[in-house]
């Protein structure tokens, strides 16, 4: 780290042009936000990095490092989840040089200008701090919002009592399998319900993996004492299923939710005017 000592003329160029400095840096950053944070929001922020930055990076100071580190950490948190780019992210640091070469070249002052270029150095490895933690924030704002869809595209509702539906739209993988199949169980505690009808109506194709998850799924629910329905047979998956020879044994098949519907209705016995629930 660049000691006080090897940066006196800079440091003393920062802390006696800081507010001059620190409105030119705003001024370069607010141009890459196109409006997304004011000017004011950004003078806070680069405010608090400016005075962290003079004490850890020109003055020595090892613990102010460290809450340069983490304030940095924290602004590319914020701005993964606004939807910022990792290039307008470390260009919030970077600029930082911009000013303050500006403003070594006015001054003319050829010790400060020598220092500067220990000083760029440092800033740039403060900039690749934002990356790496850009990244590792942007993975898991994905990793949330995929986790997200996976809860909102496996709805688990109640048909009838004692009859669940399980609407299943585009492809079923492994992760959503295991998604399909803890929503569905968690309803079947809650319900105690007797019936489950899984419906690939909205399922593009069917293999023999997809074929194999709608087993897992099944198998589960009947270790919970429930029946499973699968219907959203159409002619083409028929087809697909017997030349890839899948088996579903003793599985009911249905061709729509209504036949599906029908059968449920009739295996538990209820009829259409005498619903008690919801």
């Amino acid at each position: 780290m660049t000691g006080a000592s090897d940066s006196a003329h800079l440091s003393t160029l920062l802390e006696s042009e800081r507010e001059t400095l620190l409105g030119r840096w705003v001024e370069i950053v607010a141009a890459t936000m196109r409006g997304r944070l004011t000017a004011d929001e950004l003078r806070v922020e680069l405010g608090e990095l400016y005075a962290l930055i003079e004490r850890a990076v020109l003055g020595g100071d090892d613990e102010a490092a460290g809450e340069l580190r983490a304030a940095l950490g924290e602004i590319s948190r914020s701005r993964a989840r606004q939807g910022f780019t990792p290039t307008e992210t470390a260009t919030s640091v970077f600029a930082l040089k911009q000013a303050v070469l500006e403003r070594v070249e006015a001054s003319a002052d050829t010790a400060a200008y020598a220092e500067f270029a220990a000083f760029s150095s440092r800033v740039d490895e403060l900039g690749l701090v934002t990356f790496e933690t850009y990244a590792a924030a942007r993975e898991q704002v994905i990793a949330d919002q995929m986790e997200q869809l996976l809860e909102l595209s496996t709805p688990v509702v109640k048909l009838w009592d004692g009859i669940l539906g399980v609407p299943l739209v585009g492809t079923l993988d492994s992760a959503r399998t295991q998604v399909v199949m803890e929503s569905l169980l968690e309803r079947l505690v809650e319900t105690g319900s007797q019936i489950a009808i899984l419906d690939i109506t909205g399922v593009p194709a069917v293999d023999t993996e997809v074929a194999q998850h709608l087993l897992k799924t099944v198998m589960a629910a009947r270790l919970m004492g429930t029946e499973c329905v699968i219907s959203g047979i159409r002619p083409q998956i028929a087809q697909t299923i017997v030349a890839l020879g899948v088996e579903f044994g003793e599985i009911a098949t249905k061709a729509t939710l209504a036949d599906a519907l029908a059968y449920a209705l009739d295996k538990t016995g209820a009829h259409p005017g005498e619903r008690t629930g919801a």
